[in-house]
């Protein structure tokens, strides 16, 4: 599997992500539905979206006990979605339950990924507010042992930590990675952030990007020269 670019559309309503994916007419990224987008449209703006030809990665984070989690991903097992995820801080008896639920009746499922630490909690926040005493690359390695253990595919990280989570759980785990930004842009709320390039250099599988291409002048040299930097 290759390296892709996927594109954050955190847009809130069908109106703005269908302005935004008008501008891409030779070519259709891979795109991120969102909590924003996904809560505003329900599932009709995916079914909508995969019509047009673009991968989807459904970002829903989900986090609760095992038998609710299992319901719900064998609801969003009936999207043609090709990628969801959940907290991997939901235990392994979660995760092992979200396998069940998303796997559907002829054995076919999306990849399903398991988010480690958000990239907008430093290291102080995650002992001051979280009163998790490791260290983020203890606690983020452990998370995705678990998920490995699971039966997942992979997990989302900020680059940073994707070099060590594949040199602890295997070069065909994925590791996909938000946070990037190109070098001239602000960092936002991220805290643990990298380029492009920096994030193909150190093996990232997928990079998640949202406002450096979709806040830009022309989004689609943006996605472009996103693509020429990490997949290329």
């Amino acid at each position: 599997m290759g390296r892709d670019v996927i594109v954050a559309c955190d847009f809130s309503s069908k109106a703005d992500v269908m302005t935004f994916l008008d501008k891409f007419v030779d070519v259709k990224p891979f795109v991120k539905i969102g909590m924003e987008l996904f809560y505003a449209e329900g599932p009709e703006i995916v079914r909508e979206i995969k019509k047009r030809g673009h991968k989807i990665f459904l970002d829903l984070k989900l986090h609760d006990i095992p038998n609710t989690v299992k319901k719900a991903m064998s609801v969003l097992s009936r999207l043609d979605v090709d990628m969801t995820n959940l907290h991997a801080s939901g235990t392994v008896a979660m995760m092992e339950a979200a396998i069940e639920g998303l796997t559907r009746p002829d054995g076919t499922r999306p990849l399903l990924i398991a988010v480690t630490q958000l990239t907008s909690t430093s290291e102080e926040r995650l002992k001051k507010d979280l009163l998790i005493n490791e260290t983020m690359e203890n606690t983020v390695m452990h998370y995705a042992s678990n998920a490995k253990i699971s039966g997942l595919d992979g997990v989302v990280c900020s680059p940073l930590e994707a070099e060590r989570v594949h040199n602890k759980c295997g070069k065909d785990f994925l590791t996909v990675t938000p946070g990037v930004r190109f070098a001239e842009n602000d960092k936002g709320d991220q805290v643990r952030v990298m380029t492009p390039a920096e994030a193909k250099r150190i093996g990232s599988d997928y990079i998640v990007v949202g406002r450096p291409i979709t806040a830009a002048e022309d989004p689609v040299a943006a996605y472009k020269r996103c693509v020429a930097e990490f997949v290329d």
